[in-house]
């Protein structure tokens, strides 16, 4: 067969692959959105408003408990993931341990990575019922931090290796030690770090497998770290399955408002990226 026909067929089929996946983000994200908005603008205070006793039974309310639960499970969670994550890529770097044994450890995170989200849910679970504890808030941010740690590891790894070795050999040159040199690096490998914070931050945002086992799933406001909270997966979860009409079109807004989110932060990731891009490419200071 021609060269120029096999480069025809696979250009092709690389068109109708990018049409396919083009197609279903659009059609998913489309539904939601068309349907979630319809029910935002006809009914605000959903966003807003606490949900009720009898919520989950066709009963007043909204999903403001959602909103706040995941946003007090993904942002503390996050930051506990990143600090940690940030040590450990250090310690993955040939200043600190030899090349050979840090590949290895790269290896354990990508299979960590892999691992689905519900296995952390029941890691953390059988630790609740040893420990005689129920799901709470607290519960729910370490097994997100958990979850988003593999990501922001290998994310933060790789853009400190990209960081040019003469930078490091500059640093040592001029007698600074690893903590400093790591510290002056890090600068470099900015774009990497902040974009590897915010996918797993997204991914912890959207995740509902590991915390309905861990954080709980009730109606009632988050009040404390020892205390149950929902999150908005694990809202649509429950809502999607109800039998009342007017429920399910809240787990419309829910996504809505889930997709927003998730939008946000790879907008955000994005533009941080770009605007950091600088110190990678030598022209800041």
């Amino acid at each position: 067969m021609n060269k120029y026909i096999k480069e025809s067929i696979f250009k092709v089929l690389m068109v109708i692959s990018v049409f396919i996946v083009m197609a279903y983000i659009v059609i998913i994200i489309g539904i939601n959105v068309v349907k979630g908005g319809i029910v935002i603008i006809n009914n605000p205070s959903v966003v807003f408003t606490a949900p009720g006793p009898k919520y989950l039974l066709g009963g007043e309310g909204g999903i403001l408990h959602a909103i706040l639960g995941s946003v007090f499970m993904v942002i503390p969670s996050t930051c506990i993931a990143c600090v940690v994550s940030y040590l450990i890529a250090l310690f993955l770097q040939v200043d600190y341990i030899k090349n050979n044994f840090s590949n290895k450890l790269r290896v354990v995170f990508d299979v960590l990575w892999g691992i689905p989200s519900i296995l952390y849910g029941i890691f953390i679970l059988n630790i609740l019922i040893v420990t005689n504890r129920r799901g709470s808030l607290g519960a729910g941010i370490i097994t997100l931090a958990l979850l988003q740690m593999p990501v922001i590891v290998r994310y933060m790894d790789e853009a400190l290796n990209s960081v040019p070795n003469g930078i490091r050999e500059s640093a040592y040159s001029l007698g600074a030690t690893r903590l400093e040199t790591a510290f002056t690096t890090t600068k470099y490998a900015l774009p990497g770090i902040i974009a590897g914070a915010l996918i797993g931050m997204g991914r912890a945002m959207g995740d509902a497998a590991s915390v309905i086992f861990t954080s709980g799933a009730g109606n009632s406001m988050p009040k404390g770290l020892s205390k149950s909270a929902s999150s908005l997966p694990v809202l649509i979860f429950q809502q999607a399955n109800s039998f009342y009409p007017s429920v399910r079109e809240h787990a419309y807004a829910a996504s809505f408002v889930l997709i927003v989110i998730v939008i946000i932060l790879n907008t955000v990731s994005r533009i941080s990226s770009k605007h950091f891009q600088k110190y990678t490419s030598g022209s800041g200071k």
